[in-house]
This record gives C-alpha cells, structure tokens and sequence, in this order.
C-alpha cells in the first residue's frame, strides 16, 4: 500500500477544470484547451507523498524547468506557451505555475542514464545488463558508463513502481518511428545537460523526461532536469563503489529508513511527517542546485 498520506482537496478556481492530482502538480485545464500546471511544494519518497511539504520546492522546479528549456531550445521544441497566471488563480501560484500546449502524450518515461546506480545497478548485479542492454565487467555503484544509454519505463500512478522495459517493448508499444525518435531526442538532451551540469561542478548521473506530441512534432513535456527528475552529484565527491551525495531528496530518504524515524518501510503504515531540520536541508539542496546550475541566487 502507498500513494498519499493525506491527499489534498485541490483548489477550484473560476475558468480552470481540474484534471488531476499528481504527486507533485496540479493538473487544470483552461476555456482555450490548454493545460495549467502548477507545481506544488509536496515531496515523495518510496512511493509515498508526504505529509510534509518542502518550502519553495515547486517554484524552484518550474523556474529551473524554465532555465533549462531555453537551454534546449535548439534541440526540442517544449510545451510551455506562457508563465503569466490564470485570472482567478490565487497570488501564490506565481512562479509555480506554467500553461502549456495540450500534448498527445508518450506513455512512456524516457529514461537516459550516464551512470550505474539506482534500479540499473540493481539489474546490472543481477545479469551485467540495465533494460537488456549488455555493459561490460567490472562496474559499480556510481560508475560512469561507456556511453550513455536510453533505458525506458513504463509509467506508473501514483504510489506504483515505474518498471524498467526494453526498447524492443518500447518499440511494440509505441511504434518503432517513435521509438527512434524518443532515444534520439532523449540522450541529445541528456548530452546537452550533462556538459552544461559539468561546467558547473554537478554530473548529471541520470534523468527521465516525458514527451508527447503537438501533431507530428515530437515535444518535451512536465519538468526537466531537476533534482525531482534527475540524480545530481558534486563532481568533487564522486566516488564510485558507494552511493554518492546528491542534490535532492536524499536527506528525507534517509531520515526514513533511520531508527529515529520510526517507520518500517515493508509495513503497510503511512510515513510519519519529517522533522523539521530534515525540511531545511533538503529545501537547502534544492535551492543549492538551482544556483550552481543557473549561476543565479534564488530569492
């Protein structure tokens, strides 16, 4: 059992249907047929949406999204039509919120890794191959790879596991013309990301993206690259063979799975709420990332 702890009563606003309640955004609709997303400051971790809300969080996510899709502008075109919030929505929707193009969206989580941790290590122990694709000998926790690679999932609801598939399954799923072009637009972002990220003292050790299409126009959609969809690490404490510092929810996932917190993950109860100096440091990693990456101080 997993999903919410206590799952909220979204807001009605005046003009605005709303669709559907994710683990981090607000889903509404508008009177033209476009999307509203709003990213709230809620925080998950293994497959729980907490009780406990990360100050900023949103509004860190979709500006960092916004930096980055103009950063990937010449690769992919993005959904985002404009910033400027709906009449009727409340003032602190500002900075969290986007409208954006309605997609016929990929059911797929496209899914680039540089570097073996996570899920991937955990099939590589087990068969030296990550979504069937065969890597060499001798890797660890935290090793880069010889070339990146495009390792998909099928998408989950909330409180469900994403689940590792091949790009064969992918390609029987979708088709293999979409299949090409999702590997193809999938590592040219994580390429660009990655050098700009190693530029500012930060490997991007993984990310997954979502997709979907504007008629034939393959676009990128939801977030991109940040600590939500992306494993960070400090270039400067990058130590294969143990799991690595990170910029994002690794404070609340440890605080968790400690004897002070007094859950049991195997059990089937809800996670208590997170003190509050686990809430400031990782508030601090978020906003951490956001300004070695943008090179700006956020306010």
């Amino acid at each position: 059992m997993s999903g919410f702890v206590e799952k909220p009563e979204p807001l009605q606003v005046p003009g605005l249907v709303h669709l559907h309640t994710g683990k981090v955004r607000e889903l509404y609709q508008n009177e033209a047929g476009d999307l509203v997303m709003v990213a709230s400051d809620r925080i998950s971790a293994f497959d729980w949406v907490l009780p406990t809300e990360i100050p900023d969080k949103g509004s860190i996510l979709t500006q960092l999204s916004l930096w980055w899709f103009d950063q990937l502008a010449d690769l992919v075109p993005n959904h985002v039509l404009s910033t400027e919030l709906p009449a009727g929505a409340p003032a602190d929707w500002a900075g969290r919120t986007l409208v954006c193009k309605s997609l016929q969206m990929v059911p797929v989580e496209a899914v680039a890794r540089g570097y073996l941790t996570g899920s991937g290590l955990t099939e590589y122990n087990e068969s030296r191959t990550v979504c069937g694709l065969a890597l060499p000998e001798g890797l660890t926790d935290g090793s880069e790879l010889p070339a990146p690679i495009f390792t998909p999932a099928t998408k989950a609801a909330v409180g469900e596991h994403d689940e590792n598939v091949s790009y064969e399954e992918v390609a029987r799923q979708v088709g293999a013309d979409t299949a090409a072009r999702l590997r193809q637009a999938t590592l040219a972002v994580y390429a660009r990301g990655r050098d700009i990220a190693r530029d500012r003292g930060i490997i991007l050790a993984d990310t997954k993206f979502e997709f979907g299409f504007d008629g034939d126009t393959l676009v990128i959609g939801d977030e991109v690259l940040t600590p939500d969809s992306s494993r960070f690490w400090p270039v400067d404490q990058w130590e294969p063979g143990r799991a690595q510092p990170s910029y994002d929810k690794q404070f609340v996932r440890d605080w968790l799975t400690s004897a002070e917190s007094g859950w049991d993950r195997k059990s089937e109860q809800p996670p208590p709420p997170l003190p509050q100096e686990v809430v400031d440091r990782t508030r601090a990693k978020y906003v951490e990332a956001y300004e070695r990456l943008t090179g700006t101080s956020w306010s």
